[in-house]
C-alpha cells in the first residue's frame, strides 16, 4: 500500500479515512494475510499530522479529525494482517507512530530519513497513546528522552535505539520489506494473531476506555489562543522556507 498524498504525506481528514477503509477492506478479506506500507511521496514517509485540519476550523472539526487519528492507530495497532513498514523517507511525527504500530520496521539508510516523535518541538504534546507505542517499541527510558526532546532519529540512532528494526541502502528497502513478510507469513495465523493481541491488547484498552476523554483534551488543547496562534506561525515560516 502506498501513501499518495502530496507533497508529504500528511494525514488529512480525508487520506486519513481513506486509509482506514482501505485497511478495513483488506483485513476482511481473508485472501490477504500481510500489507507492506510505503510512500508514494519522493523522500517522504509521511510528515504526520495535517496542520491545516488544526488550525482555524471549529470545535466540531477537531473532534471529527482526532476520533480518525484514534481510529487509524486502532486499525493498524491491533491488525490482524502482517505489517511491514518499508520506510522510504522523513518520518516525523504521526508519520512515526504510523511506522511504529507495524509488525516490523525497515528505514532506507539515507541522513535526511530522520524518524521520531518531534510534538514537543512544535510546543504540542504526544499523546500518552503514542507515548505508550514508542515506550513498548524502545522502552521508557529512551521514549521519556525521545519525547521531552522531540528527538528526529537518523537511520543508524533510530536503529541504535530500536525504533526500526533494519536499515538498507534505499534501493533494497522493498525487497528486504518483502523477504521479511515472507519469514513473518511462515508462522501459522492463529498463533501470530494470538501473540499479537496478547503482546498489545492492554496498550489499545488503554486508549479505547479514555478515547472520549482524550477526544476532549485535544479539542480544548488544539483550541486554545496560544497554541493555535503558534500553529499559524509555524504554517507561516513553512509557507516562507517554501518560497
Amino acid at each position: 500500500m502506498k501513501f499518495k498524498n502530496p507533497p508529504v504525506n500528511s494525514l488529512s481528514l480525508e487520506f486519513l479515512t481513506e486509509l482506514i477503509i482501505s485497511l478495513e477492506k483488506l483485513q476482511n478479506d481473508k485472501t490477504f494475510r500481510g500489507v507492506v506500507l510505503t510512500s508514494d511521496c519522493p523522500g517522504v514517509f509521511s510528515a504526520g499530522l495535517d496542520l491545516m485540519e488544526m488550525c482555524g476550523r471549529n470545535l466540531a472539526h477537531y473532534a471529527e479529525y482526532w476520533k480518525a487519528v484514534q481510529e487509524l492507530w486502532l486499525q493498524l495497532y491491533l491488525s490482524n494482517l502482517v505489517l511491514v513498514a518499508a520506510i522510504n523517507g522523513a518520518s516525523p511525527a504521526a508519520g512515526c507512530l504510523m511506522s511504529l504500530s507495524c509488525d516490523y520496521r525497515v528505514l532506507a539508510d539515507n541522513p535526511k530519513h530522520v524518524i521520531g516523535l518531534n510534538e514537543t518541538l512544535l510546543g504540542i504534546v504526544a499523546p500518552f497513546w503514542f507515548k505508550d507505542t514508542l515506550v513498548n517499541t524502545i522502552g521508557h527510558r529512551a521514549t521519556e528522552r525521545a519525547l521531552q526532546l522531540g528527538l528526529l532519529f537518523s537511520p543508524a540512532e533510530a536503529l541504535q535505539v530500536g525504533m526500526v528494526d533494519q536499515v538498507v541502502p534505499e534501493d533494497q528497502v522493498q525487497s528486504t520489506a518483502l523477504s521479511v513478510m515472507a519469514q513473518w507469513m511462515a508462522i501459522p495465523d492463529h498463533a501470530r494473531q494470538l501473540t499479537k493481541t496478547m503482546m498489545r491488547k492492554a496498550t489499545v484498552d488503554h486508549l479505547i476506555k479514555q478515547r472520549d476523554a482524550d477526544i476532549q483534551n485535544f479539542v480544548s488543547f488544539i483550541s486554545r489562543d496560544s497554541i493555535q496562534k503558534s500553529l499559524q506561525m509555524y504554517l507561516k515560516n513553512l509557507k516562507q522556507k517554501k518560497s
